[in-house]
């Protein structure tokens, strides 16, 4: 049976970062490399398992236990974030962590500390899986898609071990909200699944943001600044006015819990013109529509202020609050808090502070709750993961399975 870890380093070393700026599904057809990868490996294995035009791994392991039992899926996403470069990563493997700085050996200079990252703490005496400082890892997810590949390996090599019918599914396009637009949630066929896509151990998360994306695009007007009195409109500097109209108090930095935020992700500014982009969040749904209509009040002051058509909206929506379409089946998320307790991990029921595929499941009927991978710091190139998390998920995985066989 192949390692954990032998098995992650091959998955990140595949650079499958997705691209928001393209319309296609998937966005980037280097994150095929993986799927395609990952159905072969499954096929290999004995899974019967699909790749269709969209990017999307469907495989199932049809019931071995002689009960009507409900089909359970785990879902995983192949993509990792454009926020950091995800070609090229190098790996450091720490093993018996000692609880110090750690050299991101890519970077001079460049180090992982407890300082900054408390929970490093935590995981002394374990294996640290980090990134050499010039890249993310690709833990997110790939650590949830190799903790979802051990267990359905150990479900191969072990025909006592008894389960239901079993669906798996690794998708793409998830870091950038569309990845199950055009999942056949019939076809993958689970009554009920789980996204490996949480934070550190014990996470176990169905509730999430609401989400929307807006880009203000500004209009300016440029003329030579030696005769511009009364007649320049600086495209930038309109667009860093609208910003300050945003309260900082709602950034993320100075945000927790169920607090929702605007987050400016990206601007790009000349006098001409300007773009500034947005992402928005809150658990709160009215909350959130208030965040969404504060933001075209302040587009429509700009407008009042520097003539219409200065600056224009657009604005989308990306998932919603899972919460509403999970909580009527609360016992599959009983069933992950069990499946947890039995590997003598303590469940951490928390909002996400974001999203995962299983919010969109969710409303496309598929009741999703979101289980922890084993990650941290995310979409950086401070990303970490302890080896002995990843192992944890693959487990609880199994009991989860087991549960739903009884």
């Amino acid at each position: 049976m192949e390692k954990i870890l032998d098995r992650f380093l091959r998955y990140v070393s595949v650079d499958t970062q997705a691209d928001p700026e393209s319309d296609t599904q998937p966005s980037a057809a280097k994150e095929l490399d993986l799927l395609k990868m990952l159905c072969d490996e499954l096929n290999a294995m004995g899974v019967e398992a699909t790749l269709d035009q969209y990017g999307y791994v469907m495989a199932s392991i049809p019931s071995n236990c002689g009960k009507d039992v409900p089909a359970v899926g785990f879902i995983a996403h192949a993509d990792t974030a454009p926020d950091a470069p995800g070609d090229n990563v190098k790996p450091q493997i720490i093993e018996n962590y000692d609880g110090g700085d750690i050299p991101l050996k890519g970077v001079p200079g460049l180090r992982l500390k407890p300082s900054d990252f408390p929970e490093l703490s935590q995981y002394k005496g374990q294996t640290i899986i980090t990134t050499d400082g010039t890249t993310l890892l690709g833990a997110d997810d790939k650590a949830g898609i190799a903790e979802i590949m051990t267990a359905v390996q150990y479900i191969v090599e072990n025909p006592d071990f008894k389960h239901g019918d079993i669906k798996i599914g690794f998708t793409p396009d998830e870091e950038i909200g569309r990845g199950v637009v055009k999942f056949d949630v019939e076809k993958f066929g689970a009554k009920y699944a789980y996204t490996l896509d949480g934070g550190q151990v014990g996470e176990l998360e169905y509730e999430n943001f609401n989400a929307a994306g807006a880009t203000i695009h500004i209009q300016g007007r440029n003329v030579h600044p030696g005769t511009a009195k009364g007649k320049m409109k600086n495209a930038t500097l309109i667009g860093m006015e609208f910003n300050s109209f945003l309260p900082i108090e709602q950034r993320p930095e100075y945000t927790e819990g169920y607090e929702g935020f605007y987050h400016l992700i990206s601007f790009k500014g000349e006098v001409e013109t300007a773009t500034f982009s947005y992402i928005i969040r809150d658990h709160n749904m009215a909350l959130y529509e208030s965040k969404k209509a504060y933001m075209q009040k302040c587009v429509d002051f700009i407008n009042e202020k520097y003539g219409e058509g200065t600056a224009t909206l657009d604005m989308k929506h990306q998932y919603y609050n899972m919460r509403q379409q999970v909580e009527p089946h609360y016992h599959i998320v009983e069933k992950a808090m069990k499946a947890m307790e039995m590997e003598g991990i303590t469940p951490k029921i928390q909002p996400i502070r974001g999203g995962t595929d299983g919010a969109n499941l969710s409303f496309m009927g598929l009741p999703c709750p979101n289980i922890f991978a084993g990650g941290h710091n995310f979409h950086g190139k401070m990303e970490y993961v302890p080896l002995e998390s990843m192992e944890k998920a693959s487990r609880v995985i199994l009991n989860i399975i087991s549960l739903y066989a009884e």
